[in-house]
This record gives structure tokens, C-alpha cells and sequence, in this order.
């Protein structure tokens, strides 16, 4: 299917003809009236004498003739400057709006109207103009304001709160601030090339928070969490996140005199670590990515400090694909067993069963461990209780399972009695 619009910007444009045309019948027009002065006269005064048609054609057809002469300036500077052919077309529309109203005021003076229009719109054009420009006049005194007072500048990155809307500002008109939207595409405090106006009469009625009012040194706070288990090594973790946050913001410390430093909280499944730094506004993301990065690149490589996952315990025990047994247990009779070394005795489970079992699991941790006993045959165990629990720990991939062994004098039977999925 053809594009219309880029089918209309290769058409050529007609602006030099008409320019020609317009201007060749102005010239005509004036000079039959120069050589006929006594041609039609619109609407003769008391001494018969008045505008002619052939003036009034000749100040019709000069009008229109500027009208062109600008738009051929305008495309030729806008070229000039490199930009879109669709922003001349844009202001064309203007000279052709001026040019209509200058006509209109023509013919109204070539049949003696204008006192008749004058009057008209003293009565009513002031409350019309003072109707439909209310906004205008508004953005205009807010542009005023923003010039003098300065809350912001281009270049400042602010923030609407009421509006949702963030952004870096381009430029401030006089009756719009154009942004460059930062995120609203993108989970992230980073501009993403899409450009906002917001109409200057809203900045009466809108709370505008600057992040940047000191140019020369836009820096903001900002802060990582990290969750560690309660047995990791406090002093371990801290040294971990303020090393890393030294190394990735050390201008910005240079510049603030500001160094990183800690703060935390205990919840259910370990202890919070907000790491808080000075960072650049605009770059806060990439900042935060940065040290997030180096943060887990040295946990992985420290044994002492463990990451918190709630419902797994750790990241740790996570990798294992193990649970924590509770401490209340005999952990003496608790032991990781092998997958690959376990056999059911009991017929398929229900699949449906087993895919409900292993999202409890998954979600919540396996709560009791199976009961097996060794094989006298084989080297393997056989499973006594917890068939259902051993598919849905092999369905989430565990290499290992936790267990009790029963003797193997114990007989089979007697345990079975009591068996649950």
C-alpha cells in the first residue's frame, strides 16, 4: 500500500510558479489601472472617487504574491538548516492564514466596511480574544516566569509527580517546554528519545520537582539493596558493597566529598544492606547496574556472605536444589540422598497431583523429607514414604533429596501404614 504522505513530499513544489503568476497579475493590474483610471469604481465617495476593481485586483494579487515570496524564503532557509521539509509546509500554513485575513481587510476597505468590522468586534472580538487566549496568555506568562525565576533549564532533568511524567528539558517556548521523556517505555530512569510538550499554563498548577538545579554538580542520592542470609558475615558483606561502590562512583566522590555508607533493616528471611551513594542524575541507571554488577561478581567469589531468597533460605542452598531442615529436627537421622540412587516401590502417581506438589514445593520448600531404606540387593534405597514427594523434587530438577534411612532389619510394612504423598 503507497504512502500518501511520503508520496505528497515527492510531488515538486508549485510555490515558485504561483509566486510568478500572482506577481505578473499585480503588475498587470496596476498598470490598466494607471492607464485607465476611470475604470469601476467599488463604492465612490461624495467626490466620486474611491478603490477601483483593477486596484483592488492588484492589492489582492500583491498580497498573495508575499504570501509566496515568504513561503519560497522559508523552504529555502529551512533547507539550509537541514530540517524536515514538513516544518516550511508547516509555517506556509501561517503565511496562507495572514494573507486571507489581509484580503478580507482589503475588500472590506474597497467597499468602506471597515468601521462596520470595527465596530463588530469591539463589541464582541475582546470577549472572544480574551476567551480563547486565556491558555495562550497563561503559557506565556509562565514562560516569562520560568525565564526570570529559573526553576529549570535546558539540560535539568525534572519531574512532574502529578502527571507521571519525567524528562529532560530541550527547550522552553513561550507556550510549551518540550522534554525528552525519560523512561515511561523502559523500567529504568534513562531518556529514551521520545519528546514531551507540556503546555506552560500547566506549570501554574503543577508541583515541578528539579533533579538537577545545580548543573555543575548534579548529583542526587541514590541506594542498591542487597539481601543477605543472618549467618553471612556482616562485616564481610559491608566491605563487598562499599568497595564496589568506591570503585564504580569514585568522581563523583572526588567532586562531592561524600563517600558510600550503609544502612539495613531485618525482615523474615535475612537482613536488607542499602548500600547509598552519590550518583550523576542522568546516569543513575547505568551507575546502579554498574555496581549492582561488581556486587555480585565478589559475593560469588566470598564463601562468608550468602544472598537471601525467601522460601529457599539462600542462594546457596537454592544452587544445591536443597532445603534447610528446621532446627527442631534430629538432623543425625537427615541425610542428602542422590535422585539417581532412589527407587519408588509404589505404581505411576497422578501427574496433575505431582505438578500441584511441585509447585508447593518450589514455592515453600520441601517441609518433611522421604522416608527409604537401602536395597540388600542393590546398591540404591528403596522409597518407604514420599513417592509423591520424590516425583516433585525430580520434576524440579534435584540432584539430591533429604531423607531418613530406616534400618534395613525394619520391615517395610510397617512404616507403609503411615505413608502420605
Amino acid at each position: 500500500m503507497t504512502n500518501n504522505t511520503n508520496t505528497d513530499e515527492q510531488k515538486p513544489p508549485k510555490t515558485s510558479l504561483l509566486f510568478v503568476v500572482f506577481f505578473a497579475v499585480a503588475a498587470a493590474a496596476l498598470t490598466a489601472n494607471h492607464t485607465f483610471p476611470d475604470t469601476v469604481v467599488l463604492v465612490p465617495d461624495d467626490d466620486g472617487q474611491g478603490m477601483t476593481l483593477l486596484k483592488l485586483a492588484a492589492i489582492v494579487a500583491t498580497i498573495l504574491a508575499a504570501a509566496e515570496l515568504s513561503m519560497l524564503f522559508t523552504q529555502w532557509l529551512f533547507a539550509r538548516r537541514n530540517k524536515p521539509a514538513v516544518e516550511a509546509r508547516m509555517i506556509a500554513r501561517l503565511y496562507k492564514l495572514c494573507a486571507v485575513l489581509a484580503i478580507v481587510l482589503s475588500v472590506a476597505a474597497g467597499f468602506n466596511m471597515l468601521a462596520s468590522i470595527g465596530s463588530f468586534f469591539a463589541l464582541f472580538g475582546g470577549m472572544l480574544l480574551g476567551w480563547s487566549l486565556q491558555a495562550p496568555v497563561s503559557g506565556f506568562a509562565a514562560y516569562l516566569l520560568v525565564s526570570l525565576k529559573r526553576p529549570f533549564r535546558p539540560g535539568d532533568r525534572v519531574q512532574f509527580p502529578n502527571l507521571g511524567l519525567t524528562g529532560d528539558v530541550k527547550e522552553t517556548g513561550p507556550m510549551y517546554t518540550v522534554l525528552d521523556q525519560v523512561g515511561g517505555s523502559i523500567g529504568s530512569e534513562e531518556a529514551v528519545g521520545r519528546y514531551i510538550l507540556v503546555p506552560n499554563a500547566l506549570l501554574f498548577s503543577q508541583v515541578v520537582i528539579n533533579y538537577t538545579v545545580l548543573q555543575e554538580a548534579a548529583y542526587m542520592l541514590d541506594e542498591v539493596v542487597v539481601r543477605i542470609t543472618y549467618d553471612s558475615d556482616w562485616e564481610t558483606a559491608e566491605r563487598v558493597l562499599l568497595r564496589s561502590a568506591e570503585e564504580v562512583t569514585k568522581d563523583t566522590i572526588l567532586a562531592t566529598g561524600v563517600r558510600p555508607y550503609i544502612r539495613s533493616d531485618l525482615y523474615d528471611y535475612g537482613v536488607y544492606l542499602r548500600l547509598r551513594y552519590h550518583t550523576i542524575a542522568k546516569n543513575r541507571a547505568e551507575i546502579a547496574y554498574k555496581i549492582t554488577k561488581k556486587i555480585f561478581q565478589e559475593i560469588q567469589c566470598t564463601p562468608s556472605v550468602d544472598l537471601a531468597i525467601p522460601f529457599v533460605y539462600s542462594y546457596r542452598a537454592g544452587a544445591d536444589k536443597r532445603d534447610e531442615p528446621p532446627r527442631d529436627r534430629e538432623a543425625g537421622k537427615i541425610r542428602q540422598i542422590a535422585i539417581d540412587n532412589v527407587r519408588r516401590t509404589q505404581p505411576d502417581p497422578d501427574p496433575s497431583v505431582i505438578a500441584e506438589l511441585s509447585q508447593s514445593i518450589a514455592a515453600n520448600g520441601l517441609l518433611q523429607p522421604i522416608l527409604v531404606i537401602k536395597n540388600p540387593n542393590a546398591d540404591y534405597y528403596d522409597i518407604i514414604a514420599g513417592d509423591q514427594r520424590f516425583e516433585a523434587c525430580k520434576s524440579l530438577g534435584w540432584r539430591t533429596i533429604p531423607a531418613v534411612i530406616l534400618p534395613e532389619k525394619a520391615e517395610p510394612g510397617t512404616a507403609a501404614a503411615g505413608q502420605e504423598g
